[in-house]
């Protein structure tokens, strides 16, 4: 025979004899107390405990001391967020920590950072750039990014030398496109890059991030691309900026050591004076402009003849001879009543000069 409890059969459902009924726990009682702890919803946890308290009375349920906790915790979070709204307290605190955020997602690597973007550069001096900091361009900074490219076609690490030569080739169109206006670029600010390391390139990292740079810190952006100019004014400064860049690659040698050098040299500025002559005169300018320009025009014209004399000659004696006469036809402030005209920089930059 089975083993049976001691004691008469009770009804269907009855537990066993010595043992007691199972009390179950009231689930708003549980609720209570857990909206009351996570604060989310400090009115519900108060209503889901008061619900609860008569549940578990009435149907002789655990949970009691559950819905009181939750009672309370709600009552004080419920408090707490009625000081806060009518003092602003809780304004302040969003406000401070978006701000945190805001401040922190600025603080990134060089390589983060895009084209337009002005940043300051806390790292100076350290081989890597680690402390990089977007801020407006109206502050203070140190640099303006340009532009990137992604170098290739080289598989093993070929050298910081090797990567420096090629930024410094194809940053250099990068700067120029970015910044054509280059009479409104301060004198101390040129060209500079962020490029990979031997360690990143392990990683993958084949990107060069071309931007100018300060000496010190400067205000306001340089950047006067197809995106900000009208298309007279870019029209003009494609026209006028390459003799800006032929006079800043003067042969180093004087005609007296390297004749042949200078006179090529002359040479390459002449063609860009003649281009710049060709690239005026093919554009009907606007009405307010025409007189400036074609005045500009007439001086390009001496210009290109007195250039075209330096290239002619034979000699160095003759070079020089003929040399300052042509300097003389290429004023500094070349095309400044044409600049006004157009709306352009007419100012050289105050400290030290134009930046090609």
């Amino acid at each position: 025979m089975p083993y049976a409890p001691y004691g008469p059969p009770g009804p269907p459902g009855a537990v066993p004899y010595g043992q007691p009924p199972r009390r179950t726990t009231n689930g708003l009682a549980v609720g209570s107390l857990v909206s009351g702890i996570v604060c989310c919803l400090p009115p519900l946890g108060l209503v889901l405990g008061l619900v609860a308290l008569p549940q578990i009375k009435k149907k002789d349920q655990n949970g009691k001391g559950l819905a009181i906790a939750g009672i309370v915790l709600s009552a004080l979070s419920c408090l707490l967020l009625v000081v806060g709204l009518a003092s602003g307290g809780f304004g302040s605190a969003w406000h401070s920590f978006k701000g945190g955020f805001d401040e922190a997602s600025r603080s990134r690597s060089a390589y983060a950072l895009r084209t337009g973007q002005c940043f300051t550069d806390r790292s100076k001096g350290e081989e890597f750039a680690t402390d990089v900091r977007a801020v407006d361009c109206a502050r203070p900074h140190d640099g303006e990014v340009s532009g990137s490219f992604k170098v290739t076609g080289i598989a093993a690490w070929p050298g910081d030398d090797a990567i420096e030569d090629i930024a410094d080739q194809r940053c250099e169109p990068v700067n120029a496109a970015y910044a054509m206006d280059t009479w409104a670029i301060p004198r101390h600010v040129g060209l500079s890059y962020y490029q990979p390391s031997k360690e990143s390139w392990r990683l993958g990292d084949r990107e060069v991030t071309c931007t100018f740079t300060g000496e010190k810190p400067f205000s306001g952006s340089v950047r006067s691309d197809s995106t900000r100019l009208t298309l007279d004014q870019e029209h003009f400064l494609l026209s006028l900026n390459p003799i800006e860049t032929v006079t800043y690659r003067e042969a180093e040698e004087d005609p007296d050591e390297e004749v042949e050098a200078n006179r090529q040299w002359a040479g390459e500025l002449l063609a860009a004076i003649d281009s710049a002559r060709e690239g005026l005169r093919e554009r009907d300018w606007p009405g307010t402009s025409k007189a400036a320009l074609a005045a500009l025009g007439k001086e390009l014209d001496t210009a290109s003849k007195r250039w075209g004399a330096v290239t002619a000659t034979a000699d160095e004696d003759a070079y020089w001879e003929r040399y300052d006469a042509a300097w003389d036809a290429l004023p500094e402030d070349l095309g400044a009543e044409a600049r006004t005209a157009l709306g352009l920089t007419d100012t050289l930059p105050a400290d030290e000069g134009a930046q090609a």
